[in-house]
C-alpha cells in the first residue's frame, strides 16, 4: 500500500510541476525573456524526467495529452492580450511567437473564430 502511495505522490508531483513550469514558461516566451516556446521533450529534461515518463503521469493524473494543457494555457494567454490591449493581432502573434498566418489558424482550431472576431466579439460584451 505504501508504494501505491509513494507513486501517486510522485505523479500528483510531477503533474504540479509540470503546470508550475508551464505557468513560469510561458510567461518568460511573452514578457521576452525567452525567445521561444519549448518542446515537450525539452521541458520533460528541465523537470528530469523523460517524455514517455510526462506524458503517461499527466495523461493518467489530467485525463490529456501534456500538450494539450500546454495549448490550452497559450490559448487563455492570448485570449486575454486580444481583449485586454490594443495590440494588433500581428503584434500579439509575434509576441506568442508565431507569424500572424499560423496564429490565425492555431487560435482558430482552438476557439472556432478568428483573432480578430474573437476580439470584435469581445468588445461588444457589455462588462
Amino acid at each position: 500500500m505504501q508504494n501505491d502511495e509513494q507513486n501517486l505522490k510522485r505523479s500528483e508531483k510531477i503533474t504540479h510541476d509540470y503546470f508550475t513550469f508551464l505557468d513560469q514558461h510561458i510567461h518568460d516566451v511573452i514578457s521576452g525573456q525567452t525567445a521561444e516556446f519549448m518542446e515537450l521533450n525539452e521541458i520533460a529534461e528541465n523537470l528530469a524526467i523523460s517524455h514517455k515518463h510526462l506524458t503517461d503521469t499527466v495523461r493518467k493524473e489530467k485525463g490529456n495529452h501534456p500538450c494539450h494543457f500546454y495549448d490550452f494555457k497559450i490559448i487563455e494567454h492570448m485570449k486575454l492580450m486580444i481583449v485586454k490591449t490594443d495590440k494588433s493581432i500581428a503584434e500579439i502573434a509575434r509576441i506568442f511567437t508565431y507569424d500572424p498566418s499560423n496564429f490565425s489558424k492555431f487560435f482558430k482550431k482552438w476557439t472556432g473564430q478568428t483573432p480578430g472576431s474573437y476580439r470584435k466579439k469581445m468588445k461588444e460584451i457589455p462588462r
